[in-house]
């Protein structure tokens, strides 16, 4: 299933276009400033959609749809954190790292801190990424592959190859305007399953709506108090400190801040990507509702199902969508990937040039683009290999696995920021004593699973913060901070 001519050809079309892509712009590099900034060409629209193709992977794609069809809407809320985490990142972070020019985030440790805190900084955010990009690939992949013929090893090293060939000739330019391209194949794709899924429902929409409601599947709110369940309580911390620490931390987001003319465009963008968080969960939600009520009624069409719920919206691609129209929804699940896997890379790339090949080494200038570019080639080459690595492991849930990756690694490192952007009081050593001991709290949490693991994030980034403030009161006097570029 899945593979006939017609969808290959598609898919070899789509491949074609992003690979030329990445060449069109590397005509425009003349260095580093190009490969990591597009020297501010990227338009705050253009910012707005990375933003969201970056942070929207195939986990989101077609983990949530089979998250809604297991179960209900319980999770709904957890998305709408970019909504609400947005004043604060357009407020305070975003004037603060555009006013120190940055190009790497981790920049900001040094001069806020000291050398130690921005060297951890870059070494932990690439470390993650590398583990998210296996992620990012591996999980789809075995989903495409219990749902059609497609092999699991092709579908990394195809989505992976393809990604790697446009983002390191194109650089951050190729890595944006692909993001564009990604965003609106997926999203039409999305939005396509749903009303061909509706046209099939007796009575259509009202259809779907009261057979959800008779079987509870919009359910949303369990009000419960209690954090080992995924209550209300738990979505609503996860949701406010899983993207606080995406927005603030990571490179791969925070990189779209640096990209456009000014401050304006690139607040801009960050509520491009806030407001369109919004509709984009109401469609994904609404999908896993709308295979729910598809399956519901019409039970014989799920003989052969993989075991793997996470399959199922692949299952029903090449089962019930035409020829060619099944073949740009599974370039939509490719589009979703490598949108993510794209920004890893760049990501990488600009941290270890920067914060390590720059900052320690003093490299030439003129060497810096070619060393970019080869770091983006070694980076992209671990994540496939580590991929294809966990293509012989066993893991149940895109969705689960994405979200304590996210809390397990790198919470810590948006208390860190939060520390440096928002408070006065904190100095280098009381940080990262913040961040030693978040990390050891992590570990015991994890261990001992003693909360959802929804709130893995939040208990990383509270135990940093409220440990590296108070840690820093007992070297008040051993430190000094001055930096103009506070106002708060």
């Amino acid at each position: 299933m899945g593979m006939t001519p017609l969808n290959i050809a598609i898919m070899v079309i789509y491949f074609v276009v992003l690979s030329g892509m990445g060449w069109y712009f590397a005509r425009r590099q003349k260095g580093t400033e190009d490969y990591f900034r597009a020297q501010g060409r990227i338009p705050w629209w253009a910012a707005g959609l990375s933003l969201v193709g970056t942070g929207l992977s195939a986990i989101t794609y077609m983990g949530v749809p089979a998250k809604s069809y297991m179960t209900d809407w319980g999770m709904f809320l957890l998305n709408f954190g970019t909504f609400w985490i947005a004043p604060l990142i357009i407020w305070f972070y975003i004037p603060t790292f555009r006013r120190m020019n940055l190009t790497s985030v981790y920049e900001y440790l040094e001069k806020r801190f000291n050398l130690a805190a921005r060297l951890f900084g870059s070494a932990f955010f690439m470390i993650f990424q590398l583990g998210r990009m296996a992620i990012v690939l591996f999980l789809p992949s075995l989903a495409l592959a219990a749902a059609t013929d497609i092999n699991i090893y092709f579908c990394i090293v195809i989505m992976g190859v393809v990604s790697l060939v446009y983002t390191f000739v194109g650089g951050i330019e190729a890595v944006i305007w692909t993001d564009v391209l990604q965003v609106i194949i997926l999203m039409g794709g999305a939005l396509f399953a749903l009303g061909y899924m509706i046209f099939q429902t007796p009575d259509g929409v009202s259809g779907l709506i009261a057979t959800g409601i008779a079987d509870n599947k919009f359910h949303m709110v369990d009000s419960s108090f209690n954090f080992v369940n995924p209550t209300i309580w738990v979505i609503l911390l996860s949701s406010v400190f899983t993207y606080l620490t995406t927005y603030s931390a990571d490179q791969t987001m925070v990189q779209r801040y640096f990209v456009t003319k000014d401050e304006k465009d690139a607040v801009r963008g960050v509520w491009t990507n806030a407001i369109i968080a919004i509709p984009t969960t109401l469609i994904f939600f609404l999908m896993g509702t709308a295979l729910y009520v598809f399956y519901k009624y019409n039970p014989d069409r799920l003989v052969g199902v993989p075991a793997d719920n996470d399959a199922i919206f692949p299952w029903f691609i090449v089962k019930e969508l035409p020829d060619g129209i099944s073949g740009l929804l599974i370039v939509g699940i490719f589009a979703a990937s490598m949108s993510s896997l794209s920004s890893s890379m760049n990501s990488i790339s600009s941290a270890w040039t920067v914060d390590f090949h720059e900052r320690l080494f003093h490299g030439r200038k003129e060497t810096k683009l070619k060393l970019a570019k080869a770091v983006t080639l070694l980076s992209g080459t671990a994540g496939i290999a580590l991929a294809l690595l966990m293509a012989t492991w066993n893991v149940n849930s895109l969705w689960d696995e994405y979200n304590r990756l996210i809390g397990l690694a790198i919470s810590s490192l948006g208390g860190l920021f939060f520390l440096g952007v928002m408070t006065k009081r904190a100095n280098a050593h009381g940080a990262l004593i913040g961040v030693a001991v978040s990390i050891v709290v992590q570990w015991y949490i994890g261990k001992n699973e003693l909360v959802h693991l929804l709130l893995y994030s939040t208990t990383g980034f509270v135990s940093c913060v409220v440990a590296g403030y108070l840690a820093s009161f007992l070297f008040a006097k051993k430190e000094s901070y001055s930096d103009e570029s506070q106002d708060n």
